[in-house]
């Protein structure tokens, strides 16, 4: 049975992930730098999963900016991740949620248990450690970046990116 995303205005589960070429990334590390989008997806080197980075990849600089940085987290083992990056040349770390397997998507609420992979799940953690906006979509349905860029807009036009 997979559980609920966490709701907006909750704190994140914090994780430790190995990226694509076997470094560890804490949410919480990055938090003390930026917000964090964190955008989970089922298969490297599918196609629905390769547009998707390949849309943060080409519009770079409208998700990873002074406000907020990327990672994108699936269930795949860091040796497919590393070639899938060598192949389409990300430019922001491919977390290995594999072992054990898909832990961290679990606590995000976006684990498919009887596919063994993450849902395409999205969610915008403000530097406070809370869900400020989240997304999660079934396989085979493409994500829509539309509210994250609306809450990042909020925040440009606040001043500072918060919780809510």
């Amino acid at each position: 049975m997979t559980t609920a995303p966490p709701a907006i205005g909750s704190v994140a589960p914090d994780f430790v992930l190995t990226d694509q070429n076997g470094r560890p990334v804490r949410l919480r590390d990055k938090l003390a730098e930026r917000a964090l989008l964190v955008v989970f997806y089922p298969f490297a080197f599918s196609g629905i999963c390769t547009g998707e980075l390949q849309e943060i990849r080409d519009q770079f600089g409208s998700f990873q900016n002074d406000l907020v940085d990327v990672v994108a987290i699936s269930c795949d083992p860091m040796f497919a991740l590393r070639a899938w990056d060598d192949k389409e040349a990300y430019f922001f770390p491919l977390l290995s949620d594999f072992w054990p397997h898909g832990q961290v998507a679990r606590s995000y609420g976006v684990f498919e248990e009887q596919g063994g992979f993450a849902r395409r799940g999205t969610f915008l953690i403000a530097q406070d450690g809370t869900i400020a906006w989240c997304l999660v979509n079934e396989p085979g349905r493409r994500r829509d970046f539309t509210g994250f860029h609306a809450t990042l807009s909020r925040w440009r036009t606040a001043g500072t990116p918060s919780g809510s």
